[in-house]
């Protein structure tokens, strides 16, 4: 084989093309769908309510799409946390504000229970569920409220959502030593407050 049929031969040879990517809207669409269950269960510990929990979710979901749908992938989880908090923030604000403002208006805080909160919910277990399993997630729920806000947000990033030191420390606006510690002073209170459960 002569240099130049060689030439001829590598000169028509195609480079393999490499597969079509996936379309932005698709992966921030499946991102956002992962990420759904894990940031209601979020926003419910931290507000107390699934309808307040529901909008905020929404609101953040929203928020994270027109502000950081183009960022790369990698950098979504922290980033949609930290949007998920800032949403979170304001709606406790919103809430502090309302109760002054009745406060000094002398009108009960209506915050009253919701007669719709009770009925049951189509996608939890029903009533043939075991009644220790019930017990356990109400001490869980319980425990993790009772956390101030900082330890109860580096434990639900590091344990339950799985960002690592750096990514819960970019969520949270803060060190990673201040992620170590708002984390082991939550698994402690934890320990200690679920004892009795185990």
């Amino acid at each position: 084989m002569t240099a130049a049929t060689s030439t001829f031969t590598l000169a028509h040879v195609e480079e393999p093309r490499p597969a079509t990517a996936e379309p932005a809207i698709t992966r921030l669409d499946r991102f956002l769908r992962g990420i759904e269950r894990r940031a209601l269960r979020i926003a419910e510990l931290s507000t107390g309510h699934r309808e307040d929990a529901l909008d905020i979710v929404q609101d953040a979901m929203l928020v994270f799409a027109r502000r950081y749908g183009d960022k790369p992938e990698a950098e979504w989880p922290p980033l949609f946390h930290r949007v998920l908090d800032t949403r979170l923030t304001d709606f406790h604000r919103r809430s502090q504000v309302r109760r002054r403002f009745r406060a000094f208006l002398g009108r009960p805080d209506d915050d009253g229970a919701d007669p719709l909160a009770e009925v049951a919910d189509p996608n939890e277990a029903g009533p043939v569920q075991d009644a220790a399993d019930g017990d356990t997630r109400r001490a869980i729920d319980t425990a993790l409220r009772a956390l101030p806000h900082r330890q109860r947000q580096a434990f639900l990033l590091r344990m339950w959502e799985g960002l690592d030191v750096a990514a819960t420390a970019e969520a949270m606006r803060c060190s990673e030593g201040s992620v170590k510690t708002h984390l082991f002073r939550a698994l402690a209170t934890l320990r200690a407050r679920l004892e009795p459960v185990r």
